[in-house]
């Protein structure tokens, strides 16, 4: 079965980078043109604002349109929640490789609901993005405020740390995930899930619908 996927509001650049990754799946992925052909699968191109949120509304009620899906870089899974809930069936970041994006699409297609990446560790019930690459999970805390726009001082005041461990932690994790500047760490940060709001809403991953954190 060929599995019909259209992307909404995104540029040709976005456009072409999905079509090559999906054509090593040969005919069982497809991209269509909605402005001609019903979907299974929307990929809506971002959603940062209250005018994107509207916009995955009126894709829901597409009749052409089976599934929504937002794509984005902007990685944000407390957001992810609310989407959900609005009635979205996957929000997946760009930083997915080929075969990761057609495997999140079709889970979406078969009715599951998917947000990914999926960098949690399980094997003892005690994990944090970043914990594969080494962060502790006081350093992804503070990487994921950093992200949120705190200075230093901000941070330690929020963490109750003095402002040398604080020096520590960053110092530390910038090592761990190989970076040597602030914006490089909120770049990655927010690439990987980690990001404002993150200490919020951590028990987002992939779910059957009905299931989502309250």
């Amino acid at each position: 079965m060929v599995l019909r996927v259209a992307l909404v509001d995104a540029d040709e650049l976005v456009v072409r980078g999905v079509a090559a990754m999906v054509e090593g799946h040969g005919e069982s992925v497809r991209l269509v043109d909605l402005s001609s052909s019903s979907a299974d699968v929307v990929l809506y191109d971002t959603v940062t604002t209250e005018q994107g949120q509207r916009r995955v509304a009126r894709l829901l009620a597409d009749g052409r349109v089976g599934k929504v899906v937002v794509y984005t870089w902007n990685f944000q899974p407390w957001l992810a929640g609310d989407l959900i809930r609005q009635g979205a069936s996957g929000y997946l970041s760009k930083a997915l490789a080929g075969h990761e994006l057609v495997a999140a699409l079709r889970a979406v297609h078969q009715g599951r609901v998917v947000v990914a990446p999926d960098r949690r560790a399980t094997h003892d019930g005690s994990a944090w993005v970043g914990q594969d690459e080494g962060l502790t999970a006081r350093e992804a805390e503070v990487l994921s405020l950093i992200a949120g726009g705190l200075s230093n001082n901000d941070v330690a005041a929020r963490m109750g740390l003095s402002i040398n461990s604080v020096k520590s932690y960053v110092r530390s994790s910038y090592r761990k995930i190989d970076v040597d500047s602030r914006s490089q760490a909120v770049l990655w940060a927010l690439t990987h899930g980690l990001g404002p709001g993150h200490e919020r809403r951590p028990d987002i991953e992939v779910e059957r619908r009905g299931t989502m954190p309250a």
